[in-house]
């Protein structure tokens, strides 16, 4: 029988098997206030990077079939900017472990009258129900840090992608500033629970997820691991001073 590993969920140590409960009920806590509070911890910020992300995606303007799985995508938030920067064509597909993340979401989607385009459903992007080559486009956001086993999701990533399909994460990262590392501790350590506190009423979910970034790994090793997974043309941009990458690799 296999070993069951130990991981981190944030800085503690924990049975592989728990993570998975652990994460899911940060996300159900912050599920209201998720995207408010990705606007007041970043900035903005994460508009922007978002953007990018999309702008990578590229979907097709015109009404030519483009299909789009957005793993980890819960509100909707990525989902909705790439529907409405393709065509007719476009449709994605949101998954997420968290329900509480998709029903917020499905509101979302009927408010800004994207339901047609955005589609939700709850999965595991360990084990992904989706047939073999389904998609033109697999992205995540912000995401792939909390999965236990990041082999076993980009393994999916891979298996579900057609031939030519690109894989896109977007990921908090390591700041490679001198100098701004140090303030960026203390900002994500001391303001960013603050903030969580106040606005969402929980401020230990936003401390693990201060955690979970700097347990992450470097954007190099997280690119091996992507290449480890069958895909080519690995790369990487650092954004901000490295607070966060972008990460691109094709099923070819």
């Amino acid at each position: 029988m296999p070993v069951e590993r130990d991981t981190h969920f944030g800085y503690r140590n924990v049975p592989l098997a728990e993570k998975q409960a652990l994460v899911d009920e940060v996300f159900t806590s912050v599920a209201r206030r998720y995207d408010l509070m990705n606007d007041l911890m970043s900035g903005g910020l994460h508009r922007a990077w978002k953007d990018t992300l999309v702008s990578a995606v590229n979907p097709p303007r015109d009404a030519r079939g483009f299909t789009v799985l957005d793993t980890a995508g819960g509100t909707g938030d990525v989902a909705f900017r790439i529907a409405r920067a393709g065509g007719p064509g476009t449709r994605v597909t949101v998954c997420d472990i968290n329900p509480d993340m998709l029903e917020v979401g499905r509101q979302r989607a009927v408010q800004r009258d994207l339901a047609e385009a955005v589609s939700f459903m709850e999965g595991n992007a360990e084990s992904l129900v989706f047939p073999d080559k389904s998609f033109d486009a697999y992205t995540i956001a912000f995401g792939i840090r909390n999965v236990p086993r990041i082999d076993a999701a980009l393994a999916e990533a891979f298996r579900v992608l057609r031939p030519g399909g690109h894989f896109l994460c977007l990921e908090f990262s390591q700041v490679d500033v001198p100098g701004f590392d140090r303030i960026y501790d203390l900002y994500s350590f001391n303001v960013i629970p603050a903030l969580g506190r106040m606005v969402a009423g929980d401020a230990e979910s936003y401390r693990y997820l201060a955690e979970s970034i700097r347990q992450f790994p470097p954007p190099a090793i997280f690119a091996d691991m992507i290449r480890s997974a069958g895909f080519r043309r690995v790369k990487f941009t650092r954004m901000t001073g490295g607070i966060v990458a972008l990460h691109s690799g094709w099923r070819l």
